[in-house]
């Protein structure tokens, strides 16, 4: 793939336009896109720049972090602290995001979606109020191993790093989890299956393949 530098202003600009021209295959009044990335990659940074971007142009927009949906600690721990299996396929609550994020989404729903579950560092419930989001709205869900679960997108956003880039940026204290996003690359492919892939090996310097 030819590769074009770009500034993530630009990216931004670039997956908003093309968000407004995308209807949800499902018949949704609402648009789903996914921003993957390994926290490394830092994936709420751009989320948050596409959603001032649909702002701006009159679309209301929900940001959630797949950080306000793991388990308890009682279930992440369960194999060790530092267990990359596990990491990779238990500590995120799929089924509550299905449940309380795209459920409110679906055609007939309700539009009043959970914007986080569970607070790590509290180790309880956080009891957020749920936002409701309009027909027309755009939920912007971004964090990691997003395009392994048939979750129900209408874009969808990968940010690669190369393995390099993804031990030298990932906190020390964190390079256990490295084996879990190898397991991912090879399992799931995200840089084949996501509609538009960015190299973010650079932060200051993102590239990308061109538009979807």
């Amino acid at each position: 793939m030819r590769l074009e530098a770009i500034t993530w202003e630009r990216l931004a600009e670039g997956v908003a336009e093309r968000a407004l021209r995308t209807i949800a295959e499902d018949g949704s009044p609402w648009l789903r896109i996914g921003i993957d990335g390994a926290p490394a990659a830092r994936p709420g940074e751009p989320a948050q720049r596409i959603g001032d971007a649909l702002r701006l142009r009159g679309r209301s927009v929900l940001v959630v972090g797949t950080g306000g949906f793991l388990r308890p600690a009682s279930l992440r721990y369960e194999y060790g602290r530092e267990d990359p299996d596990s990491y990779y396929g238990s500590w995120f609550d799929t089924g509550a995001l299905w449940r309380e994020v795209f459920g409110p989404l679906e055609p007939g729903g309700s539009g009043r979606v959970l914007p986080d579950l569970w607070d790590p560092a509290t180790d309880r419930a956080t009891r957020s109020p749920r936002v409701e989001l309009p027909p027309g709205g755009v939920l912007l869900l971004h964090g990691p191993f997003l395009l392994g679960h048939w979750f129900p997108f209408d874009l969808t956003v990968h940010l690669r790093l190369s393995p390099g880039a993804l031990e030298r940026r990932t906190d020390r204290q964190e390079r256990w989890t490295l084996p879990a996003y190898a397991r991912y690359e090879e399992e799931v492919r995200p840089g084949e299956s996501a509609d538009v892939l960015v190299h973010a090996d650079d932060p200051r310097h993102p590239a990308w393949g061109g538009p979807p």
